[in-house]
């Protein structure tokens, strides 16, 4: 529960000591480590000088900022360490903006916010529910990973769900993409089968129904390998048929949903036990 960074929330002259803390994760992963596949032992990447093709000591591996081909600037840990900017510490709120006026393309990585002391918590729950009562979400700017990131906090329980966003030039242009798309004209009864079948596969949102096929497909491969059992094959993918008739494929797809109601998908049994013993590292290399 180490905290990824900590600073002050502030709010006009009202601040407080807060801590973000990483809301997701990808440790529980299956990951493989390189091995030399002759011998079965691990393998570990080296540093090479581009140049002399010569091995290069961890001591001696430093950061570069390119000012002409071939050459470089030294930049020390110690000097990026020294340039500090108010956000470095400070997540100082900008504005209050509603939700939806968010671009869902800006939203990047989640943090859980949580006051870091007892006398932070009076000051913290005063703008958290502020935010509540007004249905907003408040912008501010913060330094991670020696960028400045632009931050969105939103009431989420006791505490507050930062998302990081990213900037104009990192999210692309839609038009590239869907410009050649052409507007068409739908026939309504299309349409209404369409609605229909949507309609019948409504569901509440529920995380816990989510499943990693592919992840549960690969732990029981390796587990059998492990064991030494034959797998059998399985059949390759064939693609869906060419639909030819819209009306047709809309009216069938309408039929098998009712022969086959929707369940929701639960875990196969045993696969938190079969995760726990791990074939896999939790990380990636």
């Amino acid at each position: 529960m180490r905290p990824y960074w900590k600073g002050y929330l502030k709010l006009a002259l009202v601040s407080c000591p807060i801590a973000l803390h990483a809301a997701s994760s990808t440790a529980e992963r299956i990951a493989f480590r390189q091995i030399n596949k002759a011998t079965g032992h691990r393998l570990r990447q080296q540093l090479v000088d581009e140049e002399t093709r010569e091995p290069v000591a961890p001591d001696q591996k430093g950061r570069g900022y390119e000012i002409a081909k071939g050459q470089y600037l030294l930049v020390e840990d110690e000097e990026l360490e020294k340039i500090e900017i108010e956000s470095t510490h400070v997540i100082d709120i900008d504005s209050f903006v509603p939700r939806q006026e968010i671009d869902q393309r800006f939203f990047d990585t989640p943090y859980y916010v949580t006051p870091n002391e007892p006398v932070a918590q009076e000051a913290f729950a005063v703008i958290r529910e502020a935010m509540r009562r007004k249905s907003m979400v408040a912008l501010g700017r913060l330094v991670l990973t020696k960028r400045e990131h632009v931050i969105a906090l939103e009431p989420y329980g006791k505490g507050l769900l930062g998302t990081t966003l990213r900037y104009p030039y990192e999210v692309r242009n839609a038009m590239d993409y869907f410009s050649e798309v052409p507007e068409l004209a739908l026939a309504p009864d299309l349409l209404q089968l369409a609605e229909h079948i949507v309609e019948s596969k409504v569901a509440a949102f529920d995380s816990t129904a989510f499943r990693d096929r592919y992840e549960e497909a690969l732990l029981t491969h390796l587990n059998a390998k492990a064991l030494g059992a034959i797998q059998e094959e399985k059949p390759t993918f064939v693609a869906p048929h060419r639909v030819i008739n819209l009306m047709d494929a809309l009216r069938r797809s309408i039929a098998q949903v009712k022969k086959s109601p929707r369940k929701a998908s639960t875990p196969l049994p045993g696969y938190s036990r079969v995760r726990k013993r791990g074939l896999g590292s939790s990380r990636s290399e």
